[in-house]
């Protein structure tokens, strides 16, 4: 595949969010910085808290043309207006998503650092799989998406492919050139500002072109 002049940004909600003050974040995040795709990502799994998160920032993306997904429920992405899901599962429920939200909804696969997994995902119909984390973190367990991973899924899987979890610039500038989006969540929400915060993630991207 061709692969961007420059990765997207994936923004990804924190585990928790104040829907007083949040949304504002995020717009402000959205304003300053062209982004490719939201996805709510709550631990909480009260449906009343996910719904009313999901209406609040659909609002916020939508106005700026921005697709926005929610991870793992799909009866949520349906009843709320999203634009699809992300799934966790490493592509075991992609196909129940498809039939489920319909041909046009965005479905992306959580797949850890398995490739075998991504083909599994990309087989059952996911518009983009995603591989992490790329550091140690608490998104995943086991091993590293390393720089190998996303270089062979570019040079021989047309499918976009998303890098996420535990992000630097280090990391950013060594993988921009064989990944398609950076999904970046707390990466920039645990900062103060997390305008400026991705503003020197994406600044580092280029020192990998």
């Amino acid at each position: 595949m061709d692969m961007p002049e420059q990765p997207q940004i994936y923004l990804v909600t924190p585990p928790v969010i104040d829907l007083s003050g949040f949304p504002d974040r995020l717009a402000a995040v959205m304003d300053a910085h062209e982004i490719a795709c939201i996805r709510i990502a709550l631990a909480a799994r009260d449906a009343d808290a996910q719904g009313r998160a999901a209406d609040a920032l659909r609002e916020v993306a939508h106005a700026r043309d921005v697709a926005i997904l929610i991870t793992d429920h799909v009866a949520l992405a349906d009843r709320h207006g999203l634009d699809g899901v992300h799934l966790s599962d490493a592509g075991r429920s992609v196909r129940d998503a498809r039939k489920a939200l319909g041909p046009d909804a965005s479905i992306g696969s959580f797949c850890a650092a398995s490739r075998h997994d991504g083909y599994i995902a990309g087989e059952a119909g996911a518009d983009y799989v995603s591989f992490g984390p790329v550091t140690e973190t608490g998104l995943g367990q086991g091993d590293l998406a390393d720089h190998a991973l996303f270089e062979a899924w570019s040079l021989m899987v047309e499918l976009p492919v998303v890098a996420e979890g535990g992000l630097t610039e280090v990391k950013m500038a060594e993988l921009a050139p064989v990944t398609d989006l950076f999904a970046i969540g707390d990466e920039i929400w645990s900062q103060d500002d997390p305008v400026a915060a991705l503003r020197r993630l994406i600044a580092a991207m280029g020192a990998g072109a």
